[in-house]
Order: structure tokens, then sequence, then C-alpha cells
């Protein structure tokens, strides 16, 4: 899978939670700038980690549960699940290098 996958708050369960592999999950809106901004990082980062990492995009607009669920107060903020727990958030609209620094160390150091 080398594009982040569209999740909603019907199918986060089995798409995030049940995940066999960790998955980093931005939580973004098409009003927000700085969501656009890093939304080529996250592109990037999916094709780049495909064999680790699953990448999915949740519209905070459109699934409200999910984000209230997590305490989501700010977008564009990144959280990677593993196991079905949260392991790292990153809010803000940071560099693409910020987030792998954040993400890579809770992915599987061989494949990655």
């Amino acid at each position: 899978m080398t594009q982040p996958i569209e999740v909603t708050d019907q199918d986060f369960q089995t798409e995030v939670l049940s995940s066999d592999k960790p998955v980093l999950v931005d939580f973004w809106a098409d009003w927000c700038g700085p969501c656009r901004m890093i939304a080529p990082s996250v592109k990037e980062i999916a094709k780049e980690y495909a064999d680790v990492l699953k990448v999915a995009k949740l519209d905070v607009d459109e699934n409200p549960a999910i984000p209230g669920r997590y305490g989501i107060v700010g977008i564009p903020t990144l959280m990677l699940f593993k196991n079905g727990e949260v392991v790292e958030r990153v809010t803000g609209a940071l560099p693409k290098d910020r987030i792998v620094a954040q993400v890579l160390p809770h992915l599987d150091k061989a494949a990655a």
C-alpha cells in the first residue's frame, strides 16, 4: 500500500486498532491549511515505509467520534497506533524528518 487509506468512525476498529502492523493516522480536515502542508510528507511516509507501516487519514469533520475518543483538539495531529494502542502523537505541521524521527523508533527495525 503506497497511498494513505481513508478511514472512518465505522471502520477505525478494523483498519487501525486491529491492524497487524503499526498504523499512522493523520487526523485532518479539508479547510485546514497546515493539514494540506503535511499531506505530501504523509504520502511519502506511506510509500517509503509501506512494508512496516500502514498510513491512514481520518477527516475530523466527517468522522467526529474517533477524534473525540482520542482527545484531538488541534489538527493536523498524527497518532501512531501499535497493537491497538497509541504509542506516539505528533501535533502540528512538522517537517517530514521530524515526523519520521518520532515514528521510526516504534517500527520493526529490521524492516525499516
